[in-house]
C-alpha cells in the first residue's frame, strides 16, 4: 500500500479546508493510505515513511506561513538525500497572489530533490484588508474542487506507480 502524507498549516481555515478536501478525495483511492497532519505535528519520520507528499499552506507577507516554514526547517536536514525522486504537489491559500510562497516551497522541494507532479494550486481568497485577512475563511465548492482533483490525482498516480 502506498502512503500519501498531507502536511498543512492554516491560521484562518483556508489551507486546512484545502488539505481536508484533498485528503477526502485521496482516501477514496484504493491502495493508498493517507496521513494528514498539521505542520507542527509532522516529523521527519512521517516524511520518510511516505511515498508522496501534498503540502498546503497560506501565503503570509509573500512567503510561506511561519509554522509551515518551521516544519521544513525542523525536518530539512534529517531527511536530506533520503527523499530523492519522491513525488509532491502543493496548494497555497493566498489573499491575492501566492507566488512568493510557491517559489519558496518549490526551492525547499528542489533541495530535497522531490519530483513535482502537478502545477502549484493557488486559491485566492481576495482578502485585502486587515479585517478580511484575519477573518476565518470558508471556501466555496468552486475553490475546493481543484483541491479534491489534486488529491485524487496524486493518490491515483501513487496507486498506479506512475510516479
Amino acid at each position: 500500500m502506498k502512503r500519501l502524507l498531507i502536511v498543512w498549516h492554516s491560521r484562518t481555515g483556508a489551507a486546512r479546508a484545502m488539505a481536508e478536501a484533498a485528503a477526502e478525495a485521496a482516501e477514496a483511492e484504493p491502495g493508498v493510505r493517507v496521513l494528514t497532519l498539521p505542520a507542527d505535528e509532522a516529523t521527519a519520520e512521517d516524511l520518510l515513511a511516505a511515498d508522496g507528499y501534498l503540502f498546503a499552506a497560506p501565503e503570509n507577507l509573500a512567503a510561506l506561513s511561519g509554522a509551515m516554514k518551521e516544519f521544513f526547517d525542523r525536518a530539512y536536514y534529517l531527511v536530506l538525500e533520503r527523499l530523492n525522486g519522491r513525488p509532491y504537489a502543493m496548494m497555497i491559500a493566498a489573499g491575492s497572489d501566492g507566488h512568493g510562497a510557491v517559489r519558496q516551497l518549490a526551492r525547499i522541494a528542489t533541495g530535497w530533490r522531490l519530483k513535482p507532479v502537478a502545477e502549484p494550486l493557488v486559491v485566492c481568497t481576495r482578502a485585502q484588508d486587515a479585517d478580511r485577512i484575519l477573518a476565518p475563511k470558508v471556501l466555496s465548492e468552486d475553490q475546493l474542487a481543484p483541491c479534491r482533483e489534486l488529491g485524487a490525482a496524486l493518490a491515483a498516480g501513487l496507486a498506479m506507480g506512475v510516479f
